[in-house]
């Protein structure tokens, strides 16, 4: 295994898989839309962590009879 591939149980991801997932987003979407779609991943993101980390919100009551 080379130092520029990166192996995921049975699945390895080189640099040339990265450069052919980048060719095929950029054809999907265009080059425009891709700045946009990778800020919207990274907020995604972003708000996922910070709901993991936040402590549970007591302010919701379960209202069962």
């Amino acid at each position: 295994m080379s130092a520029m591939t990166t192996s995921l149980g049975l699945i390895t991801f080189g640099v040339w898989e990265a450069v052919l997932v980048f060719a095929i987003l950029t054809l999907l979407f265009g080059a425009k839309k891709l700045p946009m779609l990778a800020r919207g991943l990274g907020s995604g993101i972003r708000n996922f962590k910070g709901e993991l980390q936040a402590p549970p919100d007591d302010t919701e009551t379960d209202e069962r009879d």
